[in-house]
């Protein structure tokens, strides 16, 4: 059985020793950049190997990026091998607990055109509850060869260019939603990027939203009826994610397709692109 969404403490459990797993540890800090990997190094799920977003989800920064563009394929084709994943394993991605920072590596993984990936549901915090078992220091998988998709997921019809965002902003049929926090989104608040608001036309659906109290995601039900309020209507293939740069979207879009509404795309730069150019517009409240 392959997980392709959400994965449960007692579902990993039963996979655990499987010769076709890779749990990943992808926990990380936005003000703080090498907590995650010393919370890795200090106790993780046995077995799970660390992706760090800046080093391993992500490409490199310039000046006219966001602060997480998407890395070239190949080179993060090479990264997954390292990490011990190939075209036949099942893997299982966690962070702390909500999930913001493993559904990045999830929808990178269905970028590269690999389906067989789960986010743990309530993650690490959810595991340590249940009396997971736990192991420090740092594991090296042995190495495997991900074989990069036919043709160029650079120019996958998933993600969208801020120019892409720009034009789709003027089709009434799109509908871009900003995964942000509600004071972020509003620009009454923003402790990371430079300028302060929101892309005008946007809406606002934290990832938070589709969360409960423990970090875990609500029921499928519930995420349906939610997604389906938020589209008011319109089709999830014509939605756009995005967030501060391109992370916590992925995590909207992790909510959608488990909601059974797939097809949304992602704004891989998202608003610390957007913001690179002052010509483009802004909006706040």
């Amino acid at each position: 059985m392959e997980f392709r969404t959400l994965i449960d403490v007692a579902a990993l459990r039963k996979l655990q020793g499987s010769p076709g797993l890779a749990v990943v540890d992808c926990r990380f800090d936005l003000l703080n950049a090498g907590a995650g990997r010393q919370a890795y190094r200090a106790a993780h799920i046995p077995g799970a190997v660390y992706a760090d977003l800046n080093e391993d989800l992500a490409g490199p920064v310039s000046s006219g990026t966001g602060r997480h563009p998407l890395p070239d394929p190949t080179v993060f084709a090479g990264r997954l091998g390292e990490l011990g994943i190939d075209r036949g394993t099942q893997v299982v991605a966690y962070d702390e607990a909500n999930g913001s920072f493993a559904a990045r590596l999830w929808w990178m993984l269905r970028w590269m055109g690999h389906e067989a990936a789960a986010v743990l549901d309530g993650g690490f915090k959810a595991w340590t509850c249940a009396g997971g078992a736990v192991q420090s220091g740092e594991i090296r998988a042995e190495p495997r060869l991900f074989t990069p998709p036919a043709g160029s997921p650079t120019h996958s019809p998933a993600v969208m260019t801020t120019d892409e965002v720009a034009r789709a902003l003027q089709n009434p049929d799109s509908l871009l939603v900003d995964a942000r926090a509600p004071e972020r989104f509003a620009g009454t608040a923003e402790p990371i990027d430079a300028v302060a608001g929101h892309i005008p036309g946007a809406v606002n659906h934290p990832f938070s939203s589709s969360l409960d109290a423990d970090g875990r995601f609500l029921p499928v039900a519930e995420l349906n009826r939610r997604w389906r309020a938020r589209l008011a209507g319109k089709e999830p293939r014509n939605l756009i994610a995005m967030c501060g740069s391109g992370v916590t979207a992925c995590h909207n879009l992790l909510s959608l397709e488990a909601a059974g509404l797939g097809g949304a795309k992602l704004y891989a730069g998202s608003w610390s692109e957007w913001i690179r150019d002052p010509k483009r517009p802004i909006a706040r409240g």
